[in-house]
């Protein structure tokens, strides 16, 4: 059966074009004026407020106007029969009662009757009208502008999240994890028990310093010069005294130098990934460097709050910044020293020089110390000293010299040296505790290994904030070692402990070769257990072979 089809009533208008009576369902209701070219964006809007943005306001308006008025909801009687009581006493603001602030002219008053205005349309709630609402949504709206514009300034300052940084050698999958030591119980052990050294012999020849240095300041500065001389960077096993050591001192089971030894003691203050290799030969244990790696490269803002993240050939590259700050330590070194050619010399020459090298080689003395451990640990270490000086009553005494480089200072806690270092020394030298303190602990340590009398820093910063090729001497400042170990909480006996510690754990291992690698992004230490051929290359069993005392390549400055 098909569907049957009934006509719609159809309004007959003989004198227009449009129905001449409103329908029923229609009748009585409200009539809203539209245009055909208003946007449909929304169905109703109760707060008038859905569009907090300017350039939004207007969108989806009518362009009749707000043409709502005739659905507005009015209820006189409420709000006419309804009034708020408010007993609580008005406080005057400070700056009413006639001390604090003081404005010019009527700006007080102005202040304070806006205020009372204020406060009496709170007490007398009254209806706004539509113009005082529109108004009050500007004002609103402005304020929230006024907000996000000074959060905006806030955050510009904000620290970027540090970036997850690369392990200093890749962690091979035939590794054997043996132990994991974190930094609380490392800064927990202590070893009081640790004698004096016993010096068992001092090569090489130091020259003398020169106290022009002790005047320089910032209106007498000098200019950072560039010394071509070579420095030895040998690691323990290929040192030929070392060698000899460890048949003449048969007592003697662990062999270190001091560089890697203070890398060890201030582990729970680094921040960067560092590794030392362990061999364990015959029951001697004996602590490497990796050939050809950063490890002498010196950190830069390597505690700060906010450390170096540039990347690639950025002059302010953390590898960078570790390459300027070891050219400007050298250099400051030599520079600082009297070139009249007066050497104090110890009985041995300086056993890292070849006859066939060309070039001067840097001032330096090597001390071989021996300390008894306990528990059947003797260790042997060399320590370098890099001056003499004289002292008040015409002794010798032994005196490191460290650079202390400014390469930024809007990034390195905005103390700036030009300005601050005559007047404020002690505020420089905080920041720099704060922003590196892992290489001061290590200088510090150093300089007490080697029993140097003094520790002298130097202060220098560069020519111009974007070139790092160019530098100046600023000032100097000289420490007793110990001294200033106290004064930057720096524990000896727990450096010891830490030591002790982990050469207990190497010695219940088994003869062959292990790693000790800081973890980059935690504060842990980890041994590994790895093979014994790692890190040996075709050359390096080749060269062994034929020569017995190889040196390590020179480092120029």
């Amino acid at each position: 059966m098909s569907a049957r089809f009934e006509p719609p009533f159809i309004q007959d208008n003989p004198s227009g074009w449009g129905p001449n009576t409103i329908p029923a369902q229609f009748r009585d209701m409200p009539y809203q004026p539209f245009s055909k070219s208003d946007r449909l964006g929304k169905v109703s809007d109760w707060t008038g407020a859905t569009y907090q943005d300017r350039r939004y306001m207007t969108k989806y308006q009518s362009q009749y106007g707000a043409g709502g008025t005739q659905y507005a909801y009015y209820h006189e009687e409420d709000e006419t029969s309804f009034q708020l009581v408010d007993t609580a006493r008005a406080t005057k603001p400070m700056y009413g009662r006639g001390r604090g602030f003081r404005g010019r002219g009527q700006f007080r008053g102005r202040w304070n009757n806006s205020f009372n205005n204020r406060q009496a349309a709170t007490t007398n709630l009254q209806t706004l009208t539509k113009a005082q609402k529109i108004k009050e949504r500007d004002r609103q709206r402005q304020v929230r502008k006024w907000q996000k514009q000074q959060a905006g300034r806030q955050n510009y300052h904000r620290a970027a999240p540090i970036k997850s940084r690369d392990a200093s050698v890749m962690v091979k999958a035939d590794w054997l994890v043996v132990e994991e030591m974190d930094f609380p119980r490392l800064g927990k052990l202590s070893l009081p028990t640790v004698a004096e050294p016993t010096d068992l012999l001092q090569c090489g020849a130091l020259e003398y310093y020169d106290k022009i240095f002790d005047r320089v300041n910032v209106k007498n500065e000098k200019p950072l010069q560039r010394i071509d001389r070579i420095f030895h960077t040998v690691t323990t096993t290929d040192d030929p005294v070392i060698r000899k050591l460890v048949k003449t001192e048969t007592g003697a089971n662990v062999f270190v130098t001091d560089a890697i030894l203070a890398t060890l003691m201030c582990a729970s203050r680094s921040a960067y990934s560092w590794d030392i290799v362990v061999q364990k030969i015959g029951g001697k244990v004996f602590l490497d460097k990796r050939d050809n790696t950063e490890f002498d490269l010196l950190t830069v803002s390597e505690t700060s709050a906010e450390p170096p993240q540039e990347e690639g050939s950025n002059l302010n590259s953390p590898r960078n910044l570790g390459l300027e700050a070891t050219f400007v330590n050298h250099n400051f070194s030599q520079q600082v020293l009297k070139s009249d050619g007066e050497k104090y010399k110890f009985d041995m020459d300086n056993p890292f020089v070849d006859a066939d090298e060309e070039g001067e080689v840097a001032s330096v003395a090597y001390r071989y110390r021996r300390w008894n451990l306990g528990n059947d640990l003797v260790l042997i270490c060399r320590c370098e000293l890099d001056a003499v000086q004289m002292g008040s009553n015409n002794e010798m005494q032994f005196v490191n010299l460290k650079a202390l480089n400014e390469w930024d200072s809007r990034h390195s806690g905005g103390v700036d040296w030009r300005q601050k270092l005559d007047t404020q020394r002690g505020a420089v030298l905080a920041n720099e505790l704060k922003n590196n303190a892992c290489k001061l602990a290590k200088w510090t340590v150093q300089s007490i290994l080697a029993g140097a009398d003094n520790l002298k820093f130097g202060y220098v910063t560069r020519y111009s904030v974007k070139d790092s090729s160019r530098h100046i001497i600023l000032g100097t400042q000289q420490f007793k070692p110990i001294e200033f170990g106290q004064q930057i909480n720096l524990n000896m006996d727990n450096a010891w402990g830490i030591v002790r510690c982990v050469l207990d754990l190497i010695m219940q291992q088994k003869d062959g070769k292990y790693l000790i690698v800081k973890d980059p992004n935690k504060q842990i230490l980890r041994l590994y257990d790895i093979p014994d051929n790692t890190f040996e290359s075709e050359d390096d069993s080749e060269e062994s072979e034929e020569d017995t005392d190889a040196i390590d390549t020179p480092l120029r400055a």
